[in-house]
């Protein structure tokens, strides 16, 4: 088992800072082995890698370099200016009917990995994302920009909102049944 790869792995999903305690307990693995793989993927980013590895505190993440910075709002100004794609659309669909809603019961209605639409959607602005003591993991609900582009004051503007954000068929239990 390459802890260093497994690591730099889950770094790069993980897209938001991690706490090398959590990490450390969610791999199985002593904290020690996992500051060790850091210190290693530290010297593997170095400052004319394109990718660093930022530590505040105790928690860490994957990042770009910072003298990309120009460059990478350019690119992302100009990738996100672009229409939305199905899946996002989908997804965008799910959370407003549905949310809030973790990221387990969206992949669940849909089927599918969510984790890179649900970030490009954050990015846009159009989802939050925030946590919630009836779930273990961060919810996803519609954002107030989103509402607005879509000309809507209230989520429950949309169109059939009540039957289908009650929907029992619609309900991850539900789902799970008819599998």
């Amino acid at each position: 088992m390459d802890i260093i790869s497994i690591l730099e792995s889950v770094l790069f999903v993980a897209s938001k800072p991690l706490a090398v305690n959590k990490i450390a307990k969610s791999l199985g693995v002593e904290k020690e082995k996992i500051e060790e793989s850091l210190n290693s993927l530290e010297n593997k980013y170095t400052a004319v890698s394109g990718i660093h590895l930022l530590r505040v505190g105790d928690e860490v993440q994957l990042v770009s370099n910072p003298d990309n910075t120009e460059f990478v709002e350019k690119f992302v100004k100009t990738e996100f200016k672009e229409d939305l794609t199905k899946a996002q659309l989908e997804t965008l669909t799910v959370v407003a009917y549905r949310g809030p809603i973790s990221r387990p019961e969206i992949e669940n209605i849909r089927g599918v990995n969510c984790a890179v639409i649900l970030r490009n959607l954050l990015i846009r602005g159009l989802v939050n994302e925030f946590e919630d003591k009836d779930h273990l993991l961060p919810v996803y609900e519609l954002s107030i920009d989103a509402l607005r582009f879509l000309g809507l004051n209230r989520l429950e503007d949309l169109p059939d909102y009540d039957s289908l954000h009650s929907n029992e068929l619609l309900n991850t239990e539900g789902v799970e049944n008819k599998e």
